[in-house]
């Protein structure tokens, strides 16, 4: 049996297909699905998405949302997405670097607001990065 899921973000379906299996970036961890799986519901961080169509893996970069599972239908609606292979790895591996800049100077400030900032740009980068197939 397969699973059907669905990406919306709020200016496009970013994925409308059938697949074995995926794996989610859940607030808790990662999170895998399979057929059959119990009915729920869950909140979704920054990060990427793995759906696997046939033997091979898609990543997507998630920026955070929710995802519902039930009968098989996994329905996931995100702030933003971007499928791996439509990031330049090159710019993304630049936008990774300057947000660990960014990261490490807001680390040393004293503004609560600027480290929270930093932080969720970074998850960002990281996560464009690593969907566009680079490893940190």
């Amino acid at each position: 049996m397969t699973l059907t899921i669905r990406v919306v973000a709020p200016d496009k379906i970013l994925w409308d297909s059938e697949a074995e299996e995926v794996i989610l970036p859940s607030t808790t961890g990662q999170l895998g699905i399979l057929s059959g799986h119990a009915p729920l519901l869950t909140a979704l961080d920054i990060g990427v998405m793995r759906v696997r169509p046939g033997k091979d893996w898609v990543p997507i970069a998630l920026m955070g949302g929710f995802a519902e599972v039930e009968d098989n239908e996994v329905t996931i609606l995100v702030n933003a997405a971007e499928r791996g292979e439509t990031i330049d790895k090159d710019a993304a591996r630049k936008a990774l670097e300057e947000a660990q800049i960014r990261l490490d100077q807001a680390e040393s400030g004293e503004d609560r607001q600027e480290k929270i900032q930093a932080n969720k740009a970074m998850k960002k980068a990281r996560a464009r990065f690593q969907a566009a197939g680079g490893a940190v």
